[in-house]
């Protein structure tokens, strides 16, 4: 399993949507959705930029926590997207200070 097919599948658990609605969510055709979200879990297929970037949407993700490829920046970037504007200038100036 690829980095994207996991965080994928991470998403997709934590959300509580099956592949078939995940796939149906981001505007894959009803009849294919599940197969194709499975395919891209597997790596047997990579979505293209704008199925990727639908798939986000739908999960509530930002795109680049699909390809971190450690865990911990990974959460590092769920937990700054669930940050509204100000918190997240905040802690940019807080860290930026060190």
């Amino acid at each position: 399993m690829s980095v994207l097919g996991k965080r994928l599948d991470e998403a997709r658990k934590r959300k509580g949507l099956s592949q078939e609605r995940l796939g149906v969510l981001a505007g894959i055709d009803e009849m294919s959705a599940g197969a194709r979200v499975n395919q891209y879990i597997k790596s047997k297929h990579a979505p293209d930029s704008g199925t990727v970037e639908r798939l986000a949407a739908v999960l509530e993700v930002p795109v680049p926590y699909l390809y971190a490829d450690d865990d911990q920046m990974a959460e590092l970037l769920l937990v700054f997207h669930a940050l509204d504007p100000e918190a997240r200038n905040n802690l940019l100036e807080t860290l930026s200070k060190r």
